[in-house]
């Protein structure tokens, strides 16, 4: 039956080719000749390799792969320099080759999920043109930084993992607008997600999230689901005060930020590149606006998500972090933040 079809697309030079449900276990050689073939379907079948007969296949744009029994990326793949969507969901993948990664530049559409991967290689930042990545329903345990370098990368599936943190350098991809990541065992979010300038969705449900960073509501969410999250509540309880006593570094750091703007430090400090790695780490009070070295005392607000950001909780007010510089700032009226309490 394959081979029929595969001979009827030779005739009519096809351009697409329909494979799928087949229960191949090898792809015909001959469609290596089916030069001007642009889509590839291969799904739902039992296929374990590709022959190196396709890397004549230079026009080639979409290949699906998906519910196969590949257990490594082919080889023949990096010669397929056109591919612009690749399907390779339902698989047995335990890895990914750098080597055929290479080749993909071109690549804007990659589908991985339901394989068995727990790592995705550094050289995901060869992808340069890619979208949309999606690697739900996996074993990773970490996202490498390299990650962060696709400038156009506009959504990232990650359901359904084991990852326990995401990358600081995750602000570099100011193209995402959709995030994914229900289902991992994430405890705490990067401060650095107030820079995806762009992002729309938000999905965190089911991790072990107890608080909200500081800046999320400087992003311009339309959906957030946070629920079956351990977070923070607001019951009240007395607490007794110590006085702080700020080290040298804290005098010295606060005195330098009250006194220079941002681009003066940068100015000044050029050529003390640690001293101004320093200062740009600080972080400023949430009470009085002024800018501060180490995190004094940290705090949270509850905020009112109603009518500001479609959601499926039916908990509408979150726990959001929020730094204070001093005991002096936390006991001004009229503010609404409160110091957390460890059990």
């Amino acid at each position: 039956m394959a081979d029929s079809l595969v001979l009827r697309a030779l005739r009519g030079n096809a351009r697409h080719l329909d494979l799928g449900g087949k229960k191949l276990r090898r792809v015909p050689k001959a469609v290596g000749r089916l030069q001007a073939l642009t889509r590839l379907q291969l799904r739902n079948n039992l296929i374990t390799e590709l022959p190196a007969e396709l890397q004549a296949l230079d026009n080639l744009t979409d290949l699906n792969l998906g519910n196969n029994s590949l257990e490594a990326l082919p080889e023949v793949l990096k010669h397929l320099t056109q591919l612009k969507k690749l399907h390779l969901f339902g698989n047995k993948l335990g890895n990914l080759s750098p080597s055929v990664l290479e080749g993909l530049g071109n690549l804007v559409f990659l589908n991985l999920n339901d394989n068995k991967l727990t790592t995705l290689p550094a050289e995901m930042d060869r992808l340069l043109e890619l979208k949309y990545l999606y690697v739900n329903n996996n074993q990773l345990g970490s996202i490498p930084n390299k990650l962060c370098l696709l400038q156009h990368l506009c959504e990232l599936h990650l359901a359904n993992n084991n990852l326990k943190l995401l990358p600081h350098d995750i602000g570099y991809l100011t193209n995402l607008k959709k995030l994914s990541l229900p289902r991992n065992q994430i405890e705490e979010l990067p401060e650095e997600l107030s820079k995806l300038c762009n992002l729309k969705v938000l999905d965190v449900a089911g991790n072990l999230l107890t608080i909200f960073p500081t800046k999320l509501l400087e992003l311009k969410l339309d959906e957030l689901y946070y629920e079956q999250n351990p977070l923070l509540e607001k019951n009240l309880i007395s607490s007794a005060q110590q006085n702080e006593v700020l080290s040298l570094q804290e005098i010295t750091a606060r005195y330098i930020m009250d006194e220079m703007t941002s681009n003066s430090i940068n100015s000044i400090f050029k050529h003390y590149s640690e001293v101004k790695k320093i200062l740009e780490n600080a972080s400023k009070c949430a009470v009085c606006g002024k800018s501060f070295l180490n995190t004094w005392l940290e705090c949270v607000t509850f905020v009112d998500l109603t009518r500001k950001i479609r959601m499926t909780s039916s908990a509408r007010v979150i726990p959001v972090r929020a730094f204070l510089c001093s005991y002096s700032c936390f006991n001004e009226p009229g503010h609404h933040y409160y110091g957390i309490a460890t059990p």
